[in-house]
């Protein structure tokens, strides 16, 4: 940003400073009063300001306006200059945070140093802030399977709007990285992207760290909504956000302003708000811990994330995703998927979901041989917590060895049938295809065991006739 605002009450002066930097390039703007200025940044903040301390007939004064400044918009530099200036003036104006102090008559060469210096440390500040608001991350949507389509369908449909998202499913199912879709593909692409975790700030750090705070020791302090002006502000977990905070956060989306802790003045925002739950918000309405209308105001368009056993045709593109991520950041082999591994991972229980996938491929990876696919082997043992395969198709035996031949035989039929049916989503010729029978016969076959298809999150899985007639 090269736009500086020039205010000083006396015209030639404003007008001589215009007209340099205007020589060496930048875009300017001016001011001659208190009122022509908190215009001008009201219309839009400025790369820089250079602002004189006395100000004649108006009705604040440069210390004043600092202040508003430094309060509504902490990360524009300001330069102040004066001709009455003594070191009372310049440590006050340092202290409510202006950049330097010149006394006039200034140096046009010294006043260029200062202005170019503060121009590149206000850069680098923005620059930090932005690789600290993207925390290394993409936004990057892997699948193919039906449920992803479906998904995907329904955030591009999102992604041009301001809208606001409420995204539900489980733990780990990839909510965050919906949110980060979103973001990515809309007109606030270029703006922040602000995560604001309910789960991982302690309850009486809330309004802290989401509304900032002002303080005589540490001056002003931008909140997370603060950091998020202009962009998308994100709230995981939202039912864990402490009820009074609710409140606050409801008169936020109503006004789009709010006062930082210990403060008094409006700061304004403009914000996408994208939610996301894992707990069910009616639920949590009916035993008071969660304010209906904050719920009406967040769920304008709910979208569920399906889980990762409803995209079990997703699996291999995961893994294979997985695999080239942690070469790329971590070094670590590029290693082949063995189709017994394929197999296997899309058999197995995933009651951590995309994130359960993702920390197996790493541990397979660190662990493992440097060369060669991964096989099925390679993959952690049935017996451990969470990695377990599904009780539909793998680790029958124990339930098994109880059951006569004829009933552990139709038993074993049915699970690995509905497991092979939900690993290849619903697709009943790929399926055939793979456990060895004609189309026609697995379908009988089904049919006698008492296995249906069903739609669940836009793709088809398959589950027990009875279940589907005591849904209907």
């Amino acid at each position: 940003m090269s736009d500086i605002l020039v205010v000083d009450d006396e015209r030639d002066i404003r007008e001589l400073i215009c007209d340099i930097l205007r020589d060496e390039g930048y875009t300017t703007r001016m001011a001659g009063n208190s009122d022509d200025c908190m215009a001008e940044l009201n219309r839009a903040a400025p790369g820089l300001m250079i602002l004189d301390i006395w100000l004649k007939d108006s009705n604040m004064d440069g210390i004043d306006i600092l202040s508003h400044v430094k309060r509504d918009n902490p990360e524009v530099p300001v330069v102040i200059i004066s001709g009455h200036g003594n070191i009372e003036i310049a440590v006050a104006a340092i202290k409510q945070g202006a950049y330097d102090f010149i006394e006039k008559p200034f140096n046009i060469d010294q006043l260029l140093v200062v202005i170019r210096r503060a121009m590149e440390a206000s850069k680098l500040r923005r620059e930090n802030a932005s690789l600290r608001r993207q925390d290394g991350r993409v936004a990057d949507m892997v699948g193919n399977g039906a449920a992803f389509r479906a998904l995907k369908s329904q955030l591009d449909k999102v992604t041009k709007s301001n809208g606001r998202v409420m995204l539900t499913g489980g733990p780990g199912s990839g909510k965050e990285m919906a949110a980060r879709y979103v973001h990515a593909n809309s007109n606030r692409a270029d703006a922040p992207f602000v995560i604001a975790s309910s789960a991982a700030i302690q309850p009486d750090e809330m309004e802290v760290k989401l509304f900032g705070r002002e303080s005589a020791e540490r001056g002003t302090e931008q909140g997370l909504l603060e950091q998020a002006h202009g962009g998308v502000i994100y709230f995981d977990e939202v039912a864990d956000m402490p009820l009074g905070t609710q409140s606050k956060i409801l008169r936020v989306l109503v006004d789009q302003s709010f006062s930082r802790v210990g403060g008094t003045a409006k700061v304004r925002v403009d914000l996408r708000v994208i939610s996301s739950t894992s707990r069910d918000l009616v639920a949590e309405i009916a035993e008071g811990r969660f304010r209906e209308e904050l719920y009406h105001r967040l769920n304008v368009v709910p979208i569920e994330v399906p889980s990762l056993e409803d995209r079990r045709d997703d699996i291999p593109d995961l893994a294979r995703h997985f695999i080239a991520e942690f070469n790329r950041e971590q070094g670590l082999a590029a290693r082949e998927l063995g189709e017994d591994a394929v197999t296997l991972l899309q058999t197995m229980r995933w009651p951590g979901n995309v994130r359960q996938l993702r920390n197996m491929i790493e541990r397979v990876l660190i662990l493992g041989d440097d060369t060669g696919p991964i096989e099925a082997g390679d993959l952690p043992g049935q017996g451990e917590a969470g990695s377990g395969a599904a009780d539909d198709g793998i680790g029958l035996s124990a339930r098994l060895t109880t059951l006569p031949l004829r009933e552990a035989r139709e038993l074993f039929e049915r699970q690995y049938l509905m497991a092979q049916i939900n690993r290849f989503g619903g697709n009943i010729s790929r399926t055939a295809s793979f456990v060895g029978m004609e189309r026609s016969a697995l379908h009988r076959k089904l049919k006698s065991l008492g296995v249906v298809t069903t739609s669940k999150s836009g793709a088809r899985i398959a589950q027990m006739e009875e279940d589907d007639e005591d849904e209907n």
